[in-house]
């Protein structure tokens, strides 16, 4: 009997004073994986991943699960992987997948793969003539501004039309730059879920009325989709092109840009809400995934 452990945080952890207003996602994450894990014959508990080094204990494999505050605190995160990896814990997804995947310059590797992506401006230290530069250059008047290392659209900017770029503005972080793409709003964007490289579920976010963030912290909603043949193949392209093994879990997140074809906003493999409600079958499957790591780190018997 292995013991497993789901990594959360004290903005998701239930009884938490700082509990987030999306940490229900935490709870319906832990419901459908818990069971599984369980009826695999294995141990499940639920730790912050902050928590003392001694609280990690006896543990065999770690979900990275709900982190949802690492982007603020990469080198501590980034840290605890390693000391994890150390003691011998299996971590899902492996640190060097995280370390690659934590910094959105990899959409620029994606690209260099051959996967289509939202156009981009690297910038560090983003100012407001940055912003005009990207305007002129993507020919867009709106233009969203996103953090290189972030995540749920903390930090996130539309400048352009209602909004106007400040005067002086600046973002004291490296940034990535973007055309608005009107089809957030008119269509959604869609998410694929991969599970030990094999597709489970597809699902539709959709923005709230007047807004362009698609998290359910912005009034998003989501509903389970069945996307077209072509549109599939295009995310199965966006996963065969990730540089690793097949990771226990990923969700490529694409919207449509302006020739109709899905383009890669972003492939989540650290963190990312897998939305058990559209995917039944995520628990067992995830927990398949387990056990398949778990027997391939027991030693042959002869």
């Amino acid at each position: 009997m292995a013991r497993i452990g789901f990594l959360a945080c004290n903005g998701t952890l239930a009884g938490s004073e700082r509990r987030r207003a999306d940490a229900y996602e935490h709870d319906l994450s832990v419901a459908a994986i818990e069971p599984a894990v369980l009826s695999a014959g294995h141990e499940f508990c639920v730790i912050d991943w902050e928590a003392p080094l001694e609280a990690f204990s006896g543990l065999d494999l770690v979900l990275l699960g709900t982190v949802w505050n690492y982007q603020d605190k990469e080198t501590a995160f980034l840290g605890r992987l390693d000391e994890l990896d150390t003691q011998g814990v299996i971590i899902c997804n492996p640190p060097e997948v995280v370390r690659w995947n934590i910094d959105k310059r990899y959409l620029a590797e994606m690209a260099d793969r051959g996967v289509p992506t939202v156009p981009t401006h690297w910038v560090d230290n983003a100012k407001a003539d940055d912003i005009r530069q990207a305007q002129r250059h993507f020919s867009s008047d709106r233009i969203v501004a996103k953090r290189q290392i972030g995540a749920g659209a903390e930090g996130q900017f539309l400048f352009g039309g209602d909004n106007p770029i400040p005067e002086g503005w600046k973002a004291e972080r490296p940034m990535m730059l973007q055309p608005f793409l009107p089809s957030i709003q008119s269509e959604g964007e869609y998410s694929f879920i991969f599970i030990d490289g094999e597709p489970s579920h597809v699902l539709n976010k959709r923005a709230a009325s007047g807004e362009y963030r698609i998290q359910s912290l912005y009034g998003g909603t989501e509903i389970a989709a069945s996307p077209a043949a072509k549109d599939f193949a295009s995310a199965q392209h966006a996963f065969d092109r990730i540089p690793f093994d097949a990771p226990l879990y990923a969700r490529i997140d694409m919207v449509r840009g302006e020739d109709g074809k899905l383009l890669l906003m972003e492939a989540e493999l650290i963190e990312p809400y897998l939305y058990p409600e559209q995917g039944p079958e995520l628990g067992p499957r995830l927990a398949h995934g387990i056990v398949k790591r778990l027997e391939a780190r027991q030693p042959a018997t002869t």
